[in-house]
């Protein structure tokens, strides 16, 4: 596979890793067994690359993926035939990934619950919409593909009802608001996303909830879904979500992550037509640093 350098400056190791799908240790091994030429020529992964550098990589094999049912302890708030809502822990994964084969989301639910929808294929059964790792909270998950589809729709025509709480960095000026911001793939780091006018429509909506000063404790409502909505949008305007690593600066809230959970999920059942809505208790991590801020 080849690439061509557009901005130059960057480590060769670190280049390949934020162009191409390579992890950084997978592009160092490929540079040290002669496997990358720039230019026709193989380079050490210290080499600058320069703009206009074609660089030859290989693309790595698709890893086989197989998941198992995992008894794995997991909170279903409210089960049917058709439906499920799950309270997913803070650090679980949602679905196998590369790196990610067992301990997940869809591990448990194969284990506690049988039928799931097949719609995501083998990987990601009754998955309907996803949460990062580290973000707690509700999920809705489909038992039939039937109730997937009504699912999906209702999420793709914003119709179903998300909302997040989130404690974020700084104090901000307005008690409610709308961050309507396009969202895509960062173009500075391919692992990152950010607000960039190639991306696709974005919107959150916030009310504040509670001051500390350098703090806000935040209710968060999507409209759209995009990858790291939230996370993304706080940090667009100055007010990063609190222990996020990604987004956020170093000196922050300790945690076990960023401090943003799924409160409340709401959707209309897809066989009766019932207007359907959960909400679930921030985990105990949030709420011990929440009576921090206010103690302090």
């Amino acid at each position: 596979m080849e690439i061509k350098i557009e901005t130059g400056g960057l480590r060769l190791d670190k280049a390949l890793s934020d162009l191409t799908e390579l992890s950084r240790s997978l592009a160092n091994e490929q540079i040290k067994s002669g496997q990358v030429l720039v230019n026709g020529q193989v380079k050490k992964a210290k080499y600058t690359v320069q703009e206009g550098d074609v660089v030859t990589y290989q693309v790595p094999e698709p890893e086989v993926l197989e998941y198992v049912a995992e008894d794995i302890p997991l909170e279903i708030i409210y089960q049917d035939e058709d439906v499920a809502v799950v309270n997913k822990p803070q650090g679980m994964v949602v679905h196998p990934s590369a790196g990610h084969t067992s301990g997940t989301l869809v591990n448990a639910l194969m284990y506690h619950i049988k039928d799931l929808s097949g719609i995501n294929g083998v990987l990601r059964p009754g998955i309907v919409h996803r949460i990062d790792k580290d973000t707690s909270g509700l999920l809705m998950i489909a038992k039939n593909d039937d109730a997937h589809l009504a699912l999906a729709q209702e999420l793709k025509d914003k119709k179903s009802l998300r909302k997040y709480w989130a404690i974020v960095h700084g104090n901000l000026p307005n008690d409610r608001g709308v961050i309507e911001a396009p969202i895509g793939r960062s173009e500075k780091d391919r692992k990152k996303q950010a607000v960039t006018a190639k991306g696709k429509p974005a919107v959150t909506r916030f009310q504040v909830l509670e001051r500390f000063g350098d703090y806000t404790l935040l209710e968060l409502q999507l409209e759209t879904g995009r990858t790291h909505q939230i996370r993304v949008h706080m940090a667009y305007i100055g007010h990063p979500v609190a222990g996020d690593e990604v987004y956020g600066p170093r000196k922050t809230l300790k945690g076990h992550g960023q401090f943003l959970h799924a409160k409340t999920l709401g959707f209309t059942h897809p066989r009766t037509g019932k207007t359907m809505e959960f909400t679930s208790e921030i985990p105990d991590i949030f709420k011990e640093t929440l009576e921090k801020l206010r103690n302090n």
